[in-house]
């Protein structure tokens, strides 16, 4: 008995038919296109994208509002934060979802825009200024950096700016002392530019295959000249650049648009993969739990009265958090126990107590109002949104 299967293979906008023959046994045989053409390693199944928001639709933080980046560790658009394997000195850069409203490079919504607001064009030794995403080892483990089955990568993305000619970044390792310096080449200004870098796989090293850091892709908003080195080899030597690179730190006419930025498996490079916005924002918030709190609803969050001045609350997360957070930030209003009546209490002062990788808990000082042994309701004052810290790598 044999069956026969009619099915459609598409590949980068491509489509053949192939027939497949199913013998009794089991075998497949005919669909030599199927193996000929076939998807790339790294389909949406296989993880093709390491880079989280790479898109930048996601800013959970500061809903498409400016910030200023004065020091490494300060986040923008989810999952991206300035970085600096040196010494941030007195550069200041604004960065923003959508800075400066250029038209969109085809088929995407969002990027994020860095500006020099403040200038450093005589960078000292050890100055570094970057533009950083770390990527969890867990996303990373298969690549077997640090072995010699090590893969390799690419690096693609739409890049914009003001300047032309070489621009640098690099990728590093957890421990920051495996550098592969990478380049770049910008050749007009004002237009949106398609780069791909390929990356082999480094063979030494400690690459991290847990929920800790696995690798940082960083590219160099300006560089001391100690710091910067030939690009497209792995080196021990602290180099977050290439030698002449373009420094956007040297101005305050300066700036950098990026968007579509995508690590994967392999030596070519695939076009975007694109999540759905779901999941996308769910990836983001395994680093950035958050709850949205509106204002009078009494039902979302129940807590236990400790005494007359004091309740508790466990709140659980909508997604399972990379560690346990470590605090908590309110973007506005207050929040209160209700007391027997339903209604709110007198002010209250909400503070961390403890958290677990799926749920936190926070304590409420009121003034009075309370019974000690009875239930309550947290009672937000105003639309709030509370955001877990701490998870981020």
């Amino acid at each position: 008995m044999v069956a026969t299967l009619n099915t459609t293979v598409i590949q980068n906008a491509s489509s053949s038919t192939a027939n497949l023959t199913l013998d009794t046994a089991g075998n497949v045989t005919g669909g030599a296109n199927l193996v000929a053409t076939g998807m790339p390693y790294g389909s949406s199944s296989f993880l093709r994208n390491r880079i989280i928001n790479g898109n930048m639709v996601i800013d959970q933080r500061n809903s498409g509002a400016a910030v200023s980046l004065s020091a490494a560790g300060t986040f923008t658009v989810d999952r991206w934060r300035s970085g600096s394997n040196g010494t941030w000195t007195s550069a200041i850069f604004s960065a923003q979802q959508n800075k400066g409203s250029v038209t969109l490079p085809a088929g995407f919504t969002n990027y994020i825009g860095i500006q020099t607001t403040t200038a450093d064009s005589t960078l000292t030794s050890g100055t570094a200024y970057e533009f950083t995403q770390p990527i969890e080892g867990f996303n990373v483990s298969d690549l077997a950096w640090g072995t010699a089955n090590a893969k390799t990568v690419t690096l693609s993305f739409l890049v914009y700016s003001n300047l032309t000619g070489t621009f640098g970044g690099s990728i590093c390792n957890s421990a920051v002392n495996r550098f592969y310096p990478f380049s770049f080449t910008i050749s007009s200004a004002n237009t949106w530019t398609t780069i791909n870098v390929t990356i082999v796989g480094d063979t030494t090293g400690t690459w991290l295959t847990t929920n800790g850091v696995g690798l940082y892709v960083r590219y160099s908003l300006g560089a001391a000249s100690n710091l910067l080195g030939a690009a497209g080899s792995w080196t021990g030597t602290t180099y977050v650049g290439v030698t002449g690179q373009q420094q956007i730190s040297a101005s305050t006419s300066n700036y950098i648009y990026i968007t579509s930025v995508q690590l994967e498996q392999g030596s070519v490079a695939t076009p975007f993969e694109r999540p759905l916005y779901s999941k996308q924002l769910a990836d983001c918030q395994r680093y950035l739990p958050v709850q949205q709190l509106l204002n009078g609803q009494q039902t979302q969050f129940l807590g236990m009265c400790t005494s007359t001045t004091t309740a508790y609350f466990n709140i659980p997360f909508s997604v399972t958090a990379r560690v346990a957070p470590t605090g908590f930030v309110l973007t506005a209003g207050s929040l209160f126990p209700a007391n027997a009546s339903g209604a709110s209490t007198a002010n209250g002062t909400a503070s961390f107590n403890t958290a677990q990788t799926t749920q936190g808990q926070i304590v409420i000082n009121s003034a009075s109002g309370l019974v000690a042994g009875n239930a309550t309701f947290l009672y937000p004052n105003n639309n709030a949104t509370l955001y877990w810290t701490g998870c981020e790598l």
